[in-house]
């Protein structure tokens, strides 16, 4: 015949609630990994917007027939609640236009804010090939 071992009820009774509280210690973690990861999205959308504008605005500075200026054109092509929170145009070339366009990324993190996408684009100048 085997015995069973000595089971004390006042111990199980002891342990309960013992995995609440460790969840509640691992949630802190698991909310600044989440919140990282939405930063990093942001970024990332943040950057891709930057190219878009970057391309419409060079797009528009080198064709002949654009309607509107570069900077207006890209503007555009930026969401505006990205737009808000800081948007940087600067255009230069000759034979070829070559447009840079910096955006300010959206902080989810506290102590991010500083960070910028920054996209270029460069065109050939259809002006220079007919004389304008």
């Amino acid at each position: 015949m085997t015995t069973r071992p000595y089971r004390d009820d006042r111990n199980r009774d002891r342990d309960r609630g013992q995995v609440a509280m460790e969840y509640l210690g691992f949630l802190p973690l698991l909310l600044l990994f989440a919140m990282a990861a939405i930063q990093l999205g942001l970024a990332a959308y943040v950057a891709n917007q930057a190219g878009t504008a970057a391309r419409a605005g060079a797009r528009t500075a080198a064709s002949v027939d654009a309607r509107g200026s570069g900077q207006s054109n890209a503007r555009d092509a930026v969401s505006d609640w990205v737009e808000d929170g800081g948007f940087r145009y600067h255009q230069r070339g000759g034979r070829d236009i070559t447009v840079t366009v910096r955006v300010k990324v959206p902080s989810v993190v506290p102590g991010l804010d500083d960070w910028w996408a920054e996209r270029s684009t460069t065109m050939p100048n259809e002006k220079s090939r007919i004389g304008f």
